[in-house]
């Protein structure tokens, strides 16, 4: 028996538990306990998160951490009981998939595949379900740049496997030999070829892009595929399988997998808390290891960026969503696996260099450019002044400043400067249309908008890293110009309405209702979010905008605000227009990445026992253990690692700045085994879900009257120890 335990503690302390009892068969739970896994990996269940809030569920991951093979079951979520394929590999992260195969009793047989949700396994190195109109198990698990599924037939049946290609392009199936099945599928642009062996004889039929094959032997029950990809060519294909599988078998590829998930899931000790509370945390833990993925192969890589093929003795990584990862999935890899994160960036180096610009999205088949700013830069600077310089650092600023100088601005673009971004280097602030005002500029995005405040925020924050990045580098003069345009946030600030708010080519305001108006996702003005969120992303300068609110009391008020102010509206149109905008707290929305921050910034003001209350209602309430446990989109790692970081009770405010946060540690004893053979430690005494608030602090035996710590001293083995109780000292931490 498994149950989803959902609690909920009130003030009174009278706590109600609501469990959603899975009975599944004796045989099933022996299956599911038998591939749990060591120490933590028990509490991984990739199934949180499976229904989305309203836009994309998470999905039940199969992959080694940051590896290419990536399988998920085709279906729209978790409440759909129907499979229509299983990929050979998940090519990007929401993006899409190349080789898809699924099992039949006949070669003709184009059903979708209807599975029982209580006789599927999902383990991140293994994956089981079971096909009940066909009577089939289906299993997997993975390698780096192979796999291998078992299909287990009835007695004596017709069995089949049928291949198809996701994508339209170049592209072929064919069986090679009676045991061997090959093709090629282009991906956006990129071919990938697959190589894969049989364990019986098969004869081939082509029905358009499939490839039908039949088993004549019905003394064999089991039928198993082993294959590998590869991006590089189809004799590469055959040699990454020679590498990981030709003397591998099922089981023991089973047994690596969960040798490879703990050790990075177990490198994170946590005693304390309750079951539910650490499967949300070591699930989101898992979700950080999604990607990005390293695509070398035989020391050398297809690069997306130039079209070639080049030579390497280092990892070279793709698919990420900066605009995502540079609040806390990037920060996390910091403390985690630093020489990973070096090498993440030096990957972006070469792509600078293979391409002529830094990406914003950079997925395999070149940079895709969603979203807005350049993030990379913030990420960069964070990773300087955390010690990982293992890069050409030259090359790397070289890029950052032509992204800051020549590229475009606009979102979902790419490509050099419009005159809109000759207006933005002039005035300090990106210009907005008016409502109803018809586009003049033709490379402004028919859908994305200029989202002229959120630019004009992001890019304030990215020429902040580069100016603070110039100054590392001594390079003065460049230091003073991109430290003075860090400051061009200030520009759109109403000091009359206490928001920031879009103004015209003429440096008129434009009146707007900043919590509706804007179009679909507010994109002619913010993005994706309103107003109300957008008034708080200045992290790398909170006193100067504590200063535009006229001081901190006002900033805290301005904060309780927040939480309290109603939307206007129902929420049935709120998200008509807003779907993003979920995880609602008055207008606080928990499941969109700008919001991360926020909780932590009553920290900069005289009340941080807010940011402990705050912290762990948002946990409590917003992340919980079962299928709708994702308050937004997840995007692959972006907001797990916010739980991560919140869950252990620190948080990287300002990326760039090597400094964390206190919040309120859900656990009473958090141990992270650091790469240098370190251990820091977070100790949390009496933390339970009453004594949620800080008494007193100690790091490494000395008391601290503030929530602040550096990475330096985390890295070094630090000690952080804070005694918990149920009522808020109102006089710990203030800061100074």
């Amino acid at each position: 028996m498994m149950s989803f335990i959902l609690n909920r503690t009130f003030s009174s302390g009278f706590k109600i538990a609501c469990s959603a009892v899975l009975l599944l068969t004796s045989t099933t739970v022996l299956a599911q306990q038998q591939n749990y896994g060591e120490g933590n990996l028990k509490y991984v269940d990739p199934r949180i998160g499976n229904v989305g809030a309203i836009l994309e569920p998470t999905r039940p991951t199969i992959q080694l951490p940051n590896q290419v093979i990536r399988m998920t079951p085709q279906r729209g979520d978790y409440m759909d009981d129907q499979i229509s394929s299983f990929p050979l590999t998940v090519v990007s992260h929401r993006n899409g998939q190349a080789f898809a195969v699924k099992p039949a009793l006949s070669a003709g047989d184009s059903k979708r595949l209807t599975y029982d949700h209580d006789l599927e396994i999902n383990r991140p190195w293994y994956y089981s379900t079971y096909l009940v109109d066909q009577d089939i198990t289906v299993q997997f698990t993975p390698g780096k740049k192979a796999g291998i599924f078992r299909f287990e037939f009835p007695q004596n049946s017709s069995k089949a496997l049928i291949f198809d290609r996701y994508n339209g392009g170049e592209g072929e199936l064919k069986l090679i030999s009676p045991k061997e099945v090959g093709g090629i599928e282009t991906w956006s642009g990129v071919k990938v070829y697959f190589y894969g062996m049989l364990n019986a004889p098969a004869t081939a039929e082509q029905n358009g892009k499939k490839l039908l094959l039949s088993f004549a032997d019905k003394n064999i029950k089991t039928l198993e595929l082993k294959y590998a990809l590869s991006f590089i060519s189809a004799e590469q294909a055959k040699k990454n399988f020679s590498n990981e599988l030709k003397a591998t078998t099922f089981e023991q590829q089973v047994k690596l997998g969960e040798s490879a998930w703990s050790k990075v899931i177990n490198q994170i000790q946590a005693v304390g808390g309750t079951e539910a509370q650490k499967r949300s945390f070591y699930t989101a833990l898992y979700r950080c290891y999604e990607r990005m993925v390293d695509i070398t192969e035989d020391g050398q890589y297809y690069s997306g960026y130039d079209k070639q093929v080049h030579k390497t003795t280092r990892p070279f990584y793709v698919d990420d969503w900066v605009w995502d990862s540079y609040l806390a999935h990037h920060p996390l890899r910091t403390i985690l696996d630093p020489a990973q994160e070096g090498d993440m960036l030096n990957s972006y180096v070469l792509m600078y260099q293979q391409s002529g610009w830094v990406p914003t999205f950079p997925l395999l088949y070149g940079d895709n450019p969603c979203m807005n700013g350049f993030h990379s830069t913030v990420t960069f600077l964070d990773g300087y002044r955390k010690g990982i310089r293992n890069y050409d650092l030259n090359v790397a600023y070289e890029g950052m400043l032509k992204n800051a100088t020549q590229a475009t601005m606009l979102p979902w673009k790419n490509g050099p400067k419009t005159e809109l971004e000759d207006f933005y280097y002039e005035k300090g602030f990106f210009p907005a249309l008016k409502p109803g005002e018809q586009e003049t500029v033709k490379a402004v995005h028919g859908f994305e908008k200029r989202q002229a405040v959120a630019i004009t925020l992001g890019h304030s924050y990215d020429d902040w890293a580069l100016g603070q990045f110039a100054k590392e580098l001594n390079k003065t003069e460049d230091y003073t110009r991109f430290n003075t345009r860090g400051n061009n946030y200030k520009n759109l600030w109403d000091n009359n309405l206490q928001l920031f708010m879009p103004k015209d080519k003429e440096g008129n305001w434009i009146k707007i209702d900043p919590k509706f108006d804007g179009g679909m996702g507010g994109r002619d003005y913010y993005d994706e979010n309103n107003g109300w969120t957008y008034m708080w992303q200045v992290q790398h300068d909170v006193k100067g905008l504590i200063g535009l609110f006229g001081g901190v009391q006002n900033f805290e008020n301005k904060l309780d605000q927040l939480y309290r102010e109603p939307l206007g509206r129902s929420k049935y149109e709120l998200w008509a227009k807003f779907p993003d905008f979920t995880g609602i707290t008055g207008q606080f929305s928990m499941g969109n990445e700008p919001s991360f921050h926020i909780p932590y910034l009553y920290n900069f003001s005289k009340s941080p026992w807010k940011t402990q209350k705050r912290i762990r209602f948002l946990l409590d309430t917003w992340f919980k253990d079962n299928v709708f446990g994702i308050p937004g989109d997840e995007d692959g790692g972006g907001m797990s690692a916010f739980v991560v970081f919140s869950s252990m009770g620190f948080y990287p405010v300002t990326p760039g700045l090597p400094v964390y946060t206190i919040g309120s540690p859900i656990f009473e004893n958090v141990t992270v085994n650091l790469q240098n053979g370190k251990q820091f430690q977070v100790l949390a005494a009496k933390s339970s879900a009453q004594n949620k608030y800080i008494q007193s602090a100690k790091f490494n035996g000395k008391l601290i009257d503030t929530p602040w710590f550096t990475h330096e001293q985390l890295m070094a083995g630090g000690k952080l120890e804070l005694e918990m109780g149920p009522k808020p000292n109102k006089s710990w931490g203030i800061s100074k």
